[in-house]
C-alpha cells in the first residue's frame, strides 16, 4: 500500500459479549495518562458514512439482509472508515485502537454465515488494500457466557447479530479459532473470563512492550 504510517494500529476482537469495548476504551485511558497520542474507533463505523452503513447493517428490522450484503455493507464501511480516519491518524502518529476490523468480517460472515473466509477476504482486500493492524487482540470468551453477560447487562443495546441463536455464535467462535492459527504472529489471545482489571491488565502489559520494541 503507498500510506506509509507513523504510529500504530490495533485492533480488539472476540465474539459478542466478550468485553473488548470496555477493555479498550480503558486500555485507552491507561495509554492516554502515560503520555501516549491516542485515538479510538470502532466498527462498523468510526466516520459518519460509515455509521449510517452500521445502522442498516444492525437494524433489528433489516431480517431480510442477504449474507453477501452483509459483508459487503461491512467492506465498505471499512474502506470509508480506513481512509477517512485510521489512515490519517496513524500518519499523525497517533495510536489508534479498533473495536473490530477484518478478522470479525472474516469469522461472521466468511465462517459463521459460510461464505467462505479467502472469500470474504478477497473482498475486504479490495477495501483494505491489505492493510492489517500491527497487532490485534482477540478476548477469548465462550460464545455461552458472552450471551450470558449481554442478557445480564440492562445498559448493552440489542443488535440484530445479538438476537442471533447460539450456534450461529459458536461458528463465529469456531472462525476465530481458525484465524488464530492462521495469524498467529499478529493476533494475542487473552483470556476474557477474568475479572475486567485483570484481562485490561494483561493486554496493557503485552502492548506495552510491543510499543516499547517499535
Amino acid at each position: 500500500m503507498s500510506e506509509q504510517k507513523k504510529g500504530v494500529f490495533l485492533s480488539f476482537e472476540g465474539c459478542d459479549g466478550c468485553g473488548k469495548t470496555t477493555v479498550l476504551k480503558h486500555v485507552a485511558e491507561e495509554l492516554k495518562e502515560k503520555g501516549y497520542d491516542i485515538l479510538t474507533t470502532r466498527e462498523p463505523g468510526g466516520s459518519r458514512i460509515a455509521e449510517a452503513i452500521r445502522k442498516i447493517i444492525l437494524d433489528k428490522q433489516n431480517t431480510a439482509e442477504d449474507p453477501r450484503t452483509e459483508a459487503l455493507l461491512y467492506a465498505a464501511a471499512r474502506a470509508q472508515h480506513l481512509s477517512e480516519i485510521v489512515l490519517p491518524a496513524l500518519k499523525e502518529g497517533k495510536i489508534v485502537l479498533t473495536d473490530r476490523y477484518i478478522d470479525s468480517s472474516l469469522a461472521y460472515q466468511g465462517y459463521a454465515r459460510g461464505l467462505g473466509i479467502d472469500e470474504v477476504y478477497a473482498i475486504n482486500d479490495f477495501a483494505i488494500h491489505g492493510f492489517l493492524p500491527d497487532r490485534t487482540y482477540f478476548l477469548d470468551l465462550s460464545p455461552e457466557e458472552g450471551l450470558a453477560r449481554i442478557k445480564a447487562n440492562p445498559n448493552r443495546k440489542v443488535d440484530r447479530l445479538d438476537k442471533e441463536r447460539l450456534a450461529f455464535h459458536q461458528k463465529v467462535y469456531e472462525g476465530y479459532q481458525i484465524l488464530l492459527k492462521k495469524y498467529p504472529k499478529r493476533i494475542r489471545v487473552i483470556d476474557a473470563r477474568p475479572s475486567a482489571d485483570q484481562v485490561e491488565k494483561a493486554v496493557l502489559d503485552d502492548l506495552l512492550s510491543f510499543l516499547s520494541a517499535q
